[in-house]
């Protein structure tokens, strides 16, 4: 059954029309709000591609419910590049070269920055990056890290 709703999505609301109730934020965020930093990756929670924050809580929105987050303000890896911390964050991944593919690391970074903003530096930031990668660029996200 269609809803509409409207989520603060980066300090903004929008207003969408859902096919689902049961639909997954992840796609509103993509499909609906047009947002395409969010990544889909297994659909289960593994992992982490598709880490939000919903309330300044670290989440994996592929399994989220969009109807579950109304009125919860929900951040994407756009939202959090306007962050002093994200910039930060994001400066060393490109200083680092820490992207191969790259689809895992919005992940990493909404997950890197949530540290760095909750007073972590170095392996501690690393070790909050426990989301998965393909590519192995692991090595690289501790070089980065060490630099936060």
């Amino acid at each position: 059954m269609a809803s509409t709703i409207t989520l603060n999505v980066n300090n903004q609301n929008y207003t969408v029309t859902i096919p689902s109730t049961s639909m997954p934020l992840l796609w509103v965020i993509r499909d609906f709000i047009g947002l395409t930093g969010t990544k889909y990756g297994c659909g289960i929670e593994i992992c982490g591609a598709c880490t939000v924050w919903i309330d300044g809580s670290a989440e994996k929105s592929c399994d989220v419910k969009a109807i579950e987050v109304i009125g919860k303000k929900i951040t994407t890896v756009e939202g959090v590049a306007a962050t002093a911390a994200g910039a930060k964050v994001q400066q060393a991944w490109v200083d680092a070269q820490v992207p191969q593919c790259g689809y895992c690391q919005s992940g990493m970074v909404m997950r890197a920055t949530k540290a760095v903003q909750s007073g972590s530096h170095g392996a501690s930031v690393a070790n909050a990056c426990n989301n998965l990668c393909v590519c192995g660029t692991y090595q690289r996200i501790k070089v980065a890290s060490a630099t936060l």
